[in-house]
């Protein structure tokens, strides 16, 4: 059984890792993981976050039955997953999603999201 992982860890989009260290950023341990997955054989997908953060998951972790699902962490646009989500059940393809909402988006630099 093939499935497809991506895992998100620290490193912004088109950044440095540098560009973590944001001035709201204090903690040096502040550290959030998550990962998007889809099963080969059945097609089913996943979406899981672990972080120190309390309550994490109601910001970060955003999935639609027969659409995707979608992570975004760091410095969150919570716009990203309901957005992005809509976007992919609408046809485009995770990457065009993805693009299209990175464009609008004055934070990009500071942003973690991944689309499947």
């Amino acid at each position: 059984m093939r499935i497809f992982l991506a895992l998100l860890c620290c490193l912004p989009l088109g950044q440095k890792l540098s560009a973590q260290n944001h001035e709201i950023m204090k903690d040096p341990f502040a550290h959030t993981y998550s990962i998007v997955a889809r099963d080969a054989k059945t097609g089913e997908m996943a979406v899981g976050v672990q972080s120190h953060w309390f309550a994490v998951g109601t910001s970060v972790s955003w999935g639609k039955a027969g659409v995707g699902v979608v992570a975004t962490q760091s410095f969150v646009n919570p716009a990203y997953g309901p957005n992005g989500l809509e976007l992919m059940a609408e046809g485009k393809s995770p990457e065009e999603a993805l693009q299209q909402l990175l464009a609008q988006d004055e934070g990009q630099a500071y942003r973690q999201v991944a689309f499947l």
